[in-house]
């Protein structure tokens, strides 16, 4: 079926799910929606990151798509049972395919979480995780800082190693072998991270493992696009803020050039 895959995120930071979709499904056309006006989306409240998926969820819905993926934690983490209840396509999130790739790598089933406030707050992948092992331990950890020094740049920065080593050190004095990053951000500090946690911890990106989901649901579903279908991806965001396209880039791992900013009161309905 050639009809196209919806991705959001409430940010730029979904690009990264984009990069692993693009990888492992080349003939899939992706349409992206970063709600960029209203992020972040993990400081504000379960209604209304429910009422933000929705609305992402129905703008992607002009477009004909075939199934929606997920690609913020936060909205992963509390908003999937509105869009599920509500869609009539397949949707998938990040959070259950990082919390099942993490139980199957663990040996000593001791798994870390780091992501945002909201993401650790719902408790989603500790619950995911424990349907599947309950015997596992669970040590998570709000990242807030780490969002804000992605988005500037700070990849390989001091200040950014010093923060990893201040958030991660009660994870590994707890002897986690697995860590998921809970976030779409995080990966573009995976060797930051590695360098933190001395190359002894299993690194899960989420979005990876999304990927794989994706490409498994759509072949269950006999929803996979034509081989050599070239349909161009889209890029939609609400709002571009300064150095979009820089750090849009780098989340995507190509240069992002093609950009359309949506009318944001058009997009949730305002009226006049």
């Amino acid at each position: 079926m050639n009809k196209p895959i919806g991705i959001f995120d409430s940010g730029i930071g979904g690009l990264t799910v984009v990069k692993q979709l693009k990888k492992i499904l080349p003939d899939e056309q992706l349409i992206y929606f970063g709600d960029t006006a209203r992020i972040p989306y993990g400081t504000k409240s379960k209604k209304l990151i429910e009422q933000f998926a929705m609305e992402d969820a129905r703008f992607l819905l002009r477009y004909d798509i075939k199934m929606l993926v997920v690609a913020c934690n936060t909205a992963s983490s509390l908003a999937m049972d509105v869009l599920l209840k509500n869609l009539d396509i397949p949707v998938v999130g990040v959070v259950i395919p990082g919390a099942r790739a993490a139980v199957n790598i663990s040996k000593n089933k001791r798994i870390g979480v780091i992501g945002t406030s909201a993401t650790i707050n719902s408790q989603a992948y500790n619950n995911s995780i424990l349907q599947r092992d309950p015997e596992v331990r669970i040590y998570a950890k709000p990242c807030p800082l780490l969002v804000p020094l992605v988005e500037e740049g700070w990849l390989n920065d001091p200040v950014t190693d010093l923060t990893l080593q201040k958030y991660l050190a009660d994870l590994i004095k707890e002897e986690i072998d697995t860590l998921i990053l809970g976030c779409t951000h995080y990966p573009l500090l995976e060797e930051s991270i590695r360098k933190a946690t001395k190359n002894q911890v299993e690194l899960i990106d989420s979005g990876k493992e999304t990927a794989k989901v994706v490409k498994q649901a759509l072949e269950d579903k006999n929803l996979l696009a034509s081989p050599g279908n070239k349909k161009e991806h889209l890029f939609f965001v609400s709002d571009i803020p300064v150095k979009f396209s820089e750090i849009g880039s780098a989340f995507l791992g190509e240069p992002l050039h093609k950009i359309e900013r949506i009318d944001y009161e058009t997009f949730i309905g305002i009226k006049h």
